[in-house]
């Protein structure tokens, strides 16, 4: 039996990829800075990546961990993240782990790439600086009921009759469901031939973002909406716009927004060699993060 760590536990993949991993076979160990709190499957483990002699008991016994930290919300995010991968490699070497799992994000090499892009391949190297393989899967805009990129895309449909938008909804990009990444993450963990690689991971559609946009209209409303381009609309101010419409912070909507101007489609389809398997389409995606929304208002009313 493996014993897996899954670092935030907590949040919207780490909650789903708990059970996944148990489900597998595997000894899960739940990492969350309030473990007292954690009512979730698995064994919780109190540990914070910023604060490197949390990490050592937390590690201690593990085979593989999966890495699913970042600060999008914090304006310093690139120094903390890049602070918090150093911390966890050191610690993962000194408990003998065999493998990191990591969750990054897809553009090209050539591309000038976000900030927040530029971080998460900052944070792919410094995972592995002490030894330990790492396998990176690098995904675009993950559709799933709780997921940042998905709430603003979800609100912004619910909240507007109508559109004025930067020229960025042009740009391509390859949406990935939650299932899917869920179903990636866990079926890479052990494997020998998932060891020192990069997987990129994305859904069967190519869709610009007014593309996603108008599917998400389709499937709330039966109908889509009107759209402006205004090419003038910076990403400053597409950050306050997104914080007036959506309860998306205007730090996190700024790192969001500027890496909407990159194209982020997958050119390599090599992990269906390692997790076969056909990936959902964007329009089963979101008919799937609806109804989970939905499920979800419904037990809170109950």
């Amino acid at each position: 039996m493996t014993t897996v760590l899954v670092t935030g536990a907590t949040g919207f993949i780490g909650r789903r990829l708990v059970p996944a991993l148990i489900d597998a076979g595997h000894d899960v160990r739940a990492m969350t800075r309030h473990p007292e709190t954690y009512d979730g499957p698995g064994e919780p483990v109190g540990a914070d990546v910023m604060d490197a002699d949390s990490l050592r008991p937390a590690l201690d016994g593990v085979d593989v961990a999966i890495y699913l930290v970042h600060s999008l919300d914090d304006p310093d995010f690139e120094r903390k993240d890049a602070q918090a991968a150093r911390n966890f490699s050191a610690a993962a070497k000194a408990a003998g782990l065999s493998q990191i799992v990591y969750m990054g994000g897809l553009g090209d090499e050539g591309q000038e790439l976000s900030a927040h892009l530029r971080s998460r391949r900052e944070v792919e190297g410094l995972l592995g600086t002490d030894g330990v393989p790492v396998t990176v899967l690098r995904a675009a805009i993950v559709v799933g009921h709780g997921g940042i990129s998905w709430e603003l895309t979800r609100q912004l449909v619910k909240n507007l009759p109508a559109m004025v938008v930067p020229k960025w909804v042009g740009t391509r990009t390859q949406p990935i469901s939650i299932d899917d990444v869920v179903r990636y993450l866990a079926g890479v963990v052990g494997q020998d031939e998932a060891l020192d690689r990069v997987f990129e991971i994305g859904g069967p559609d190519t869709l610009t973002y007014r593309e996603m946009l108008q599917g998400v209209a389709l499937a709330m409303n039966g109908r889509k909406l009107p759209i402006v381009v205004v090419p003038l609309l910076t990403p400053g101010l597409s950050s306050r716009w997104l914080a007036l419409v959506t309860d998306v912070d205007v730090t996190t909507g700024r790192n969001l927004i500027d890496s909407m101007s990159t194209e982020v489609v997958v050119r390599d389809t090599s992990i269906r060699e390692v997790v076969p398997g056909e990936p959902q389409t964007y329009e089963e995606a979101v008919r799937r993060a609806l109804a989970e929304r939905a499920a979800a208002l419904g037990k809170e009313k109950r």
